[in-house]
C-alpha cells in the first residue's frame, strides 16, 4: 500500500489530535470536520478500503466500530451520531486507507449527501 496522510499520521510524521490509541487502531478529530464532533477511527493495519476487506478482518473491523461508540460515549453524543465509511471514489473516499467516520453533536440530515 502507498503512504498515505493517514500513514504518516500513525507514524507520528504528521501531527493530528489523538482521541484514542491502542495496538489495533488510532483514532483522532479530523482537520475538516462536517460536524462539531466528527473523529476518524483507522486501522493501524494497511486496508485500502471496504472493498478490501477479508473474512479474517471481521475481528478489526468489530474492534473499530466498538471504539468509535464508545469514543461517542465520551464525547457526550448521547443524543445520536453517525458512524460512516465510504469506499471508493464513486462512494466519497478520499483518502486509501480504510476510516470510520465518527459524526455528531447536531442533527444529521437524512439522506446523507
Amino acid at each position: 500500500m502507498t503512504e498515505t496522510i493517514f500513514s504518516k499520521i500513525i507514524e507520528r510524521k504528521i501531527p493530528a489530535r489523538i482521541a484514542y490509541e491502542d495496538e489495533h487502531c488510532l483514532a483522532f478529530h479530523d482537520v475538516a470536520p462536517q460536524a462539531p464532533t466528527h473523529v476518524l477511527v483507522i486501522p493501524k493495519t494497511a486496508i485500502r478500503s471496504l472493498a478490501e476487506l477479508q473474512r479474517t478482518d471481521t475481528g478489526l473491523m468489530g474492534h473499530l466500530v466498538v471504539v468509535a461508540t464508545e469514543l461517542a460515549a465520551k464525547l457526550g453524543l448521547g443524543d445520536g451520531y453517525r458512524l460512516v465509511v465510504n469506499c471508493g471514489s464513486d462512494g466519497g473516499q478520499s483518502v486509501d486507507h480504510l476510516h470510520v467516520h465518527l459524526l455528531g453533536g447536531r442533527r444529521l440530515g437524512w439522506p446523507p449527501g
